[in-house]
């Protein structure tokens, strides 16, 4: 029964991390793109970022595509050594370390007139200043990034699961069905 308890309890636990990560589309509704001068310096102010959550960039690919960055070359807006580059219009990417992810358009005078966009992830609370990650694979539905990486990799990714900005509920969602299935467990072995 203990045993059985306990395999339930890491089942529960698994499907409820995975339900905590958040999906977050990059400008919401407004997507990745300079018309109407989004600030996604707001954007990303808005939000709050944890390990495993996904962002999502949606836009032309005619007429933009996107580039994880160091932040020097955040900072300048320089286009010509990015980490990672993603082109498709509809483009995931995983936050799997903390600290600033930097991210810009590299399609001349676009990011200089707005188009790029700081995500921090905090680390419990605190934030790392230099993370560390896997340039993005040529190929997987989530592409996770890190700045630090080589120059010039292409990462395609598919379309996420649909944005939402929901973290804090799944998180809370999972906090109460650990601490359910805990007590269910506790319960079982005091039964033993």
């Amino acid at each position: 029964m203990a045993v059985a308890a306990a395999a339930l309890v890491v089942m529960w636990a698994g499907t409820a991390a995975a339900a905590a990560a958040a999906v977050y589309e990059v400008g919401d509704k407004t997507g990745w793109t300079i018309l109407g001068n989004p600030n996604y310096t707001a954007w990303a102010a808005s939000k709050k970022f944890h390990l495993g959550d996904t962002v999502v960039f949606t836009y032309n690919k005619q007429l933009h595509n996107v580039m994880a960055v160091s932040k020097a070359d955040y900072k300048n807006c320089d286009a010509r050594k990015p980490i990672a580059t993603w082109s498709t219009g509809n483009d995931s990417v995983v936050l799997n370390a903390t600290g600033h992810h930097y991210f810009l358009c590299g399609f001349p005078n676009h990011c200089g007139i707005g188009q790029k966009v700081d995500i921090r992830v905090a680390a419990s609370g605190h934030s790392s200043a230099a993370p560390s990650m896997a340039p993005a694979p040529a190929s997987g539905s989530e592409a996770p990034v890190a700045p630090g990486g080589g120059g010039g990799s292409s990462g395609h990714a598919a379309a996420a699961p649909s944005p939402h900005g929901n973290a804090a509920v799944g998180r809370s969602v999972f906090t109460a069905i650990a601490v359910s299935v805990l007590s269910v467990a506790a319960a079982g072995l005091k039964l033993i």
